[in-house]
């Protein structure tokens, strides 16, 4: 495969879908390069119970609402349908697979796209790739010799795996709530979180998450202080608090010192003990020692937007 477009986008998932469709009302020629086999992008490797916190209509790309009224919240599968039927819709011309390899500056004061199926040349790139293949993982003390399993909420899938396990949950965002809700049910959790996690009421919604975050921008545009809700920080990640299980134990750890390293997980986060109720089970907290057998499995989760926990 060779060949020239006015743009290339780089990554077909909701962010390159987006662009297209914005791009086919210029007259411009475009094309995307997707490296996924079908229409999902991020959202092929989600859990399988992953659902949508903000209702259908806040959810929906540009020129055609997602299914559902005010009071559907779509998961994985309802998603992926969405996807795949708005590129179809649309005639969006997604190539795929194409695995792009670099971006380079061609002689003619254009870009070479190198992919693994030909190179194409373009006045203009777009990146679109999102930030799934490269997790950020945190190069904590002892992550070499901890002898239990250690994945990001990247790879999680279902519980299953976890089932009679004590589980440290890393991460106060979306993700790191609605995995820790899950696995809580089948195995001994323990959540800790840098700050403490902040919640909304069951009647409040990702709408609100959209127009904080639009509050906040407009403001650092403008040059002055987001104003921050009581209780909560700038870099909040609203979460609502799924059920969770008698299982589940919240903590913020201490500062790691000297003759404890590995105490702190996560890189030496500096936050005490605390405890924290949610949905009326209280969850007493307790530090947390990395080593061989504090716990048998770590996962470290990390939110995304619609990205998948979004």
């Amino acid at each position: 495969m060779t060949g020239h477009a006015d743009v290339v986008v780089v990554g077909g998932g909701q962010a390159g879908l987006a662009v297209g469709y914005h791009l086919r009302r210029t007259g411009l020629s475009f094309v995307i390069l997707d490296a996924g086999t079908s229409p999902g992008g991020a959202w092929r490797h989600a859990w399988r119970s992953l659902r949508l916190f903000s209702p259908a209509p806040w959810s929906s790309l540009p020129g055609w609402p997602m299914g559902g009224g005010e009071t559907t919240y779509p998961g994985r599968d309802e998603v992926l349908d969405y996807l795949a039927r708005y590129e179809n819709r649309y005639g969006l011309p997604v190539r795929r697979p194409v695995s792009v390899r670099s971006v380079e500056h061609a002689e003619d004061g254009r870009f070479r796209v190198v992919t693994d199926r030909g190179d194409w040349t373009a006045r203009m790139v777009v990146s679109a790739t999102g930030t799934w293949r490269r997790p950020y993982i945190p190069d904590y003390p002892g992550r070499d010799v901890f002898g239990g399993v250690q994945i990001h909420s990247g790879a999680y899938e279902t519980p299953e795996p976890f089932a009679g396990r004590r589980v440290l949950i890393v991460g106060g965002g979306n993700s790191g709530a609605q995995i820790l809700a899950e696995v809580s049910n089948t195995a001994a959790t323990t959540w800790v979180t840098e700050k403490p996690p902040v919640f909304l009421p069951d009647d409040v919604d990702g709408r609100v998450l959209f127009h904080r975050a639009t509050a906040r921008l407009k403001a650092l545009q403008e040059g002055r202080e987001p104003e921050i809700p009581a209780g909560a920080s700038a870099t909040s990640s609203w979460s609502r608090p799924w059920s969770m299980r008698g299982n589940a134990a919240c903590c913020t750890p201490s500062a790691p010192s000297p003759a404890s390293p590995r105490r702190g997980w996560s890189g030496g986060m500096e936050r005490k003990p605390g405890w924290m109720r949610s949905s009326g089970a209280r969850a007493s907290a307790r530090r947390s020692t990395m080593s061989r057998n504090s716990a048998s499995s770590a996962l470290t989760a990390r939110s995304n937007s619609m990205a998948p926990g979004r």
